[in-house]
């Protein structure tokens, strides 16, 4: 087993439906990969069977060497849902709580909270550039904002492996660049290997260290200079119709489809 996740031959199928087919990847220790594919093609189900929110039905994932139906220690993974960005704003907490709930799964719900566990808290709040906001409420936070706190919560366990589902849904266009920056520097200068999906591959190419391209089958799965070489028509089978390929600021391209 050479990577943190191992993915070998994956099947998935709802009812008649088949979803995922033959799929395999490896996510090597201390990589940053971004999955991409257009909507229905499979992306939210392979993450749902990495975080063994659903059964396997045909194939194996091994995470951290291990076979998932076997794997227990999940605090090494931080999960950063889609849902996290449609947060209740009139839920009645702090960002420093938000993010100590965190904490909860490694310490139990009731532990009262040491000098140490305060500090965590404010190291994950600083990594995502949010330690300032510590005492706000997290209902006044922007959309961009909320999602670097939810960050924080799954960065405070110490994950080793931190998976984002399409993380700047509702970031300002703006400040997704700045996002993605942040992430870059979890990824190089914490060394925690992430999984990204998204649509917004062009803004991120410049981060990400490895692309898989998902539509039922995995039609490209390398480094991210392989994938900036692939053409307008490899690119079109990807998404199963013509996609443009978009100049940015940062000097690479990204997907339309």
């Amino acid at each position: 087993m050479h990577g943190i996740i191992e993915i070998k031959h994956v099947f998935y199928r709802y009812e008649k439906d088949s979803v995922l087919e033959d799929i395999n990847i490896s996510v090597p220790v201390g990589s940053f990969l971004a999955i991409v594919g257009p909507n229905g093609s499979g992306k939210s189900t392979l993450l749902k069977l990495i975080l063994g929110l659903l059964k396997l039905q045909k194939g194996d994932i091994f995470l951290f060497g291990e076979e998932i139906s076997k794997f227990k220690d999940w605090q090494k993974i931080g999960y950063v849902s889609q849902k996290a960005n449609s947060f209740n704003t009139g839920f009645p907490a702090t960002v420093f709580e938000v993010v100590s709930s965190g904490l909860t799964k490694k310490l139990g719900l009731f532990t009262f909270f040491k000098k140490e566990h305060k500090e965590k808290v404010m190291e994950a709040l600083d990594a995502v550039g949010m330690k300032e906001f510590s005492t706000r409420n997290i209902g006044e936070l922007s959309g961009g904002q909320q999602q670097r706190v939810f960050i924080a919560r799954a960065l405070v366990s110490e994950p080793k492996l931190l998976i984002l589902d399409e993380p700047t849904v509702g970031v300002d266009v703006e400040n997704v660049h700045s996002f993605y920056d942040m992430l870059g520097d979890l990824n190089i200068r914490r060394g925690i290997t992430l999984l990204l999906v998204t649509h917004d591959i062009g803004t991120v190419s410049d981060k990400v260290t490895h692309v898989a391209c998902l539509n039922k089958h995995l039609h490209f799965h390398g480094d991210t200079e392989e994938f900036e070489q692939l053409n307008q028509d490899g690119l079109s089978k990807v998404y199963g119709h013509d996609v443009h390929v978009l100049a940015h600021n940062h000097e690479h391209g990204g997907v339309r489809n």
